[in-house]
């Protein structure tokens, strides 16, 4: 499965070894009650293999300590709804995005993304740090080797939407779009205004295509989100994603609307 984000990672693997050194467990030991060879658990504690959600489950387990280290992923980087999401997001070789209100967080730059998450009031200002960073770090998915195939789908409204005080975080979002949608691997389409209403307003969506074939959606709510594999669920997902596609601008035409927003802000 996917690596968690570099300091994070570094940060839990040590808390891993020094449980399992103080639990009195060699790495093989160990790495039995995880699910893994002792040769991973000393590449993972080494530095020489990622730290993968995967594998702090089953550090979790080895130790009997209740989903610690997951928790403890989840406070420091993501809630833990998202976790699934982000080995998700990191295996893929297609992404693809809706998003009827923001940017999508794949795409967002750090100002906006601060902005974004210091909506919410209960997250201190550690907290939104933390969050930021790794929503930063996701991004590395975007320049890897072999990097995914995204194609993101944005309602116009999240173009224009900042708000008193919010331009600046604004005018470095759209600059930040305009430069992803640049890449080669990337293309960004525009739901125009003039379309009114239409079915992504439902909610945002995100689509995953797995190494061997396989797709997994994920959704949000108020309360969280949810990765979903069923297939009933994700022939809704595939239905909604083909609706908000076909209303939208095509990639040239996404990207000169993009820039012609961007310029009204500065």
């Amino acid at each position: 499965m996917a690596d968690l984000p570099g300091p994070l990672a570094a940060f839990i693997v040590g808390e891993v070894r020094r449980a399992r050194g103080a639990a009195g467990m060699t790495q093989e030991a160990f790495g039995r009650g995880a699910g893994f060879s002792a040769s991973h658990v000393s590449a993972v504690e080494g530095g020489t293999r990622a730290l993968t959600v995967d594998f702090v489950r089953g550090a979790d387990r080895a130790l009997n300590n209740g989903g610690l280290f997951e928790r403890m992923a989840a406070q420091l980087g993501a809630p833990s709804w998202f976790l699934p999401w982000l080995d998700a997001e990191r295996g893929a070789t297609q992404l693809r995005y809706f998003e009827p209100t923001l940017i999508p967080g794949l795409l967002q730059c750090e100002a906006y993304a601060r902005a974004v998450l210091r909506l919410d009031p209960r997250l201190t200002d550690d907290e939104v740090e933390r969050r930021v960073s790794a929503r930063i770090d996701r991004q590395a998915v975007l320049g890897r080797p072999a990097p995914p195939q995204v194609v993101a789908v944005v309602d116009e409204g999240a173009l224009r939407r900042a708000g008193d005080g919010h331009e600046k975080p604004m005018v470095e979002q759209l600059a930040q779009l305009i430069a992803c949608a640049e890449r080669p691997n990337v293309s960004v389409h525009v739901v125009p205004a003039e379309v009114g209403l239409h079915a992504g307003l439902s909610g945002p969506l995100s689509l995953a295509r797995m190494p061997d074939g396989s797709w997994v959606g994920h959704v949000e709510t108020q309360l969280g989100g949810n990765v979903v594999d069923q297939p009933d669920d994700m022939d809704t997902l595939f239905e909604r994603w083909e609706s908000v596609r076909s209303e939208s601008l095509s990639r040239r035409q996404s990207l000169e609307l993009i820039k012609g927003v961007a310029s009204q802000w500065t």
